[in-house]
C-alpha cells in the first residue's frame, strides 16, 4: 500500500546498516519487514545480498557481530546472545547452544532441501503458498499441512541451511489462517494482519477479560506454537512447569490457537486474588450462566425438533464422477453439477421439477439463487486478487518517482483483462 512506502523505506535503511556492520540477522529482519510493508526492487536484490553474504561468512559470523557490538565484554556478549528477542517475540538459544550448534555440521537429506527452498521462495506474506493451500481450505487442511511442514523443517530434525527461517515461515502461515478474524483481515489486505499497518490489531480476544494472575497472549513462537501443536500427546495442554515456571493451556477453535497463562509460579492463583474475604456464592448462581446457556440452546433447536426440512441437494461447479448431471440456473444461466439421485429424489425440488417451471420463492428457485450467489462470491474474490496483483506489478514497474519507466509497460499492465472481472461484468453483477 502506498501508506506504508515511507516505512517500508526506513525499514530498508536499517537493514543497509545492519548488513554493512555484518548483522546478517538483523538485516534479513528488517529487510523483510520493508518488504511485507511494500515491496520494491531494491528490498528484493537487498535480501538476495543478504542470504548470499550470510552464507558465505559461515554459521558464527552472527556470533562474532554480536560480541563486537558489546566491545570485547564477556558479560555483555552472553547476555546479548542470550535474550535478543526474534521476529516473533521469543528468545533465541542460549550461547552454548548456538556455538554447539555452529561446530558440529548438521545433516539433511535432498528432500530436506527442497522443502526449504520451496518455502524460502515464496513471498513473506503468501501464506496460502508456503502451506501449499488452496484459499477455500477449511480448518482441517490447515492443521494437516502444517503438522507435515513442521515436522519436516524443525530445526532439531532438518538441518538444511534455511531451515530456521522457513519453520518461522510456516508458524506465521498457520498462526493467521488458523484464527479467522485474521484469515479474513489477510484475504481482504493481502498484508500481515498483526502489522500495525495492516488496519487490524491483534489485541485480545472479544468477550474476554483478562482477571488477576491471567493473560492472553498475543503471537507466540514458533516453538511455542511446536510445543502447544505436538506436545503433551497432542491435545494442546502443559502440565507443571519443572522449573516452577507458568504454566500454560492451548486450544484450537473459532479463535485459532490460543495460549493462556494460568499459573505463576508453580502455583494456581489465590481463590481471594482481589482481596475478598467473603463467602463462596451458591452453587446455583455460580451455575446460572451455564444454565442459561443450555435453556437457550434448548429453544433455538424447539423450530427445528418440529420441522421436517430436508437439506438442499449438494453441488460443485466442475463435473466429476458424483456430480454428473449439468444444469443451469434460471436468472443468470450460471452451469452447475450435481448428483442425479439426490437432485431428483429431493422431495421439494423433485415437486418443482414435475411442475414444469421454475416458481418464484419455489425450493428449486431459493436453490438456484443460493447457486448463483456462490458463484458469484467466488468470481468477485478472483477478481479481486486478481486486481490487486496487477496493481502491484504495476507499482513494481513505476519504482520510485517514476525515473526510467516503461510507461508503455505500465499502459499494457492497466488495460490486461481479469477473467473473473470479465465474467461478472458479463451477468451484470459488476459494472
Amino acid at each position: 500500500m502506498e501508506s506504508n512506502k515511507d516505512e517500508a523505506l526506513k525499514c530498508l535503511a536499517i537493514a543497509q546498516k545492519h548488513r554493512d556492520a555484518g548483522n546478517f540477522s538483523a538485516a534479513r529482519k528488517f529487510t523483510r519487514k520493508s518488504i511485507s510493508l511494500f515491496a520494491t526492487p531494491e528490498a528484493e536484490k537487498l535480501l538476495e545480498s543478504i542470504e548470499a553474504a550470510a552464507a558465505g561468512a559461515g554459521p558464527l559470523s552472527e556470533d562474532a557481530a554480536t560480541t563486537n557490538g558489546t566491545n570485547g565484554s564477556p558479560q555483555a556478549s552472553s547476555s546479548a546472545t542470550q535474550t535478543h528477542p526474534s521476529a516473533a517475540g521469543s528468545k533465541h538459544r542460549s550461547t552454548d547452544a548456538t556455538k554447539a550448534a555452529g561446530k558440529e555440521k548438521r545433516e539433511y537429506t535432498v528432500e530436506q532441501l527442497k522443502v526449504v527452498k520451496r518455502v524460502k521462495g515464496c513471498k513473506i506474506t503468501d501464506y496460502y503458498e508456503i502451506l501449499e493451500l488452496k484459499r477455500d481450505c477449511g480448518e482441517t487442511e490447515i492443521k494437516k499441512a502444517y503438522r507435515k511442514l513442521a515436522l519436516a523443517l524443525h530445526p532439531d530434525k532438518n538441518g538444511a541451511p534455511g531451515a530456521d527461517e522457513a519453520f518461522k515461515m510456516v508458524s506465521k502461515a498457520f498462526q493467521v489462517l488458523s484464527d479467522p478474524q485474521k484469515r479474513a483481515a489477510f484475504d481482504q489486505h493481502g498484508s500481515d494482519p498483526e502489522s500495525r499497518f495492516s488496519g487490524m490489531s491483534s489485541g485480545r480476544s472479544p468477550g474476554f477479560s483478562p482477571a488477576p494472575f491471567t493473560s492472553f497472549e498475543g503471537e507466540m513462537s514458533p516453538e511455542e506454537l511446536f510445543n502447544m501443536f505436538f506436545g503433551g500427546g497432542m491435545n494442546g495442554g502443559f502440565g507443571t512447569s519443572p522449573f516452577g515456571g507458568p504454566v500454560f493451556t492451548a486450544t484450537f477453535g473459532p479463535g485459532g490457537f490460543s495460549r493462556t497463562r494460568v499459573h505463576v509460579n508453580g502455583r494456581a492463583p489465590p481463590p481471594n486474588a482481589q482481596g475478598g474475604q467473603g463467602q463462596a456464592r451458591p452453587l446455583f448462581i455460580q451455575l446460572l450462566p451455564l444454565l442459561l446457556l443450555f435453556a437457550f440452546s434448548i429453544l433455538s433447536a424447539l423450530p427445528n425438533l418440529f420441522s421436517s426440512s430436508t437439506p438442499d441437494p449438494r453441488f460443485a461447479f466442475s463435473q466429476s464422477s458424483r456430480f454428473n448431471v449439468e444444469r443451469q440456473t434460471n436468472n443468470l444461466g450460471i452451469r452447475y453439477h450435481v448428483n442425479g439421485p439426490e437432485f431428483l429424489n429431493h422431495p421439494k425440488i423433485a415437486a418443482d421439477l414435475a411442475g414444469g417451471s421454475v416458481r418464484r420463492g419455489s425450493a428449486l428457485a431459493r436453490f438456484e439463487s443460493h447457486v448463483e450467489h456462490a458463484y458469484t462470491q467466488d468470481r468477485y474474490a478472483e477478481c479481486q486478487r486478481g486486481m490487486n496483483e496487477r496493481e502491484r506489478r504495476k507499482e513494481a514497474e513505476i519504482g520510485f518517482f517514476g525515473v526510467g519507466t516503461d510507461w508503455e509497460k505500465v499502459k499494457r499492465i492497466e488495460a490486461e483483462k481479469i477473467e473473473s472481472c470479465e465474467e461478472l461484468r458479463r451477468l451484470g453483477v459488476l459494472g
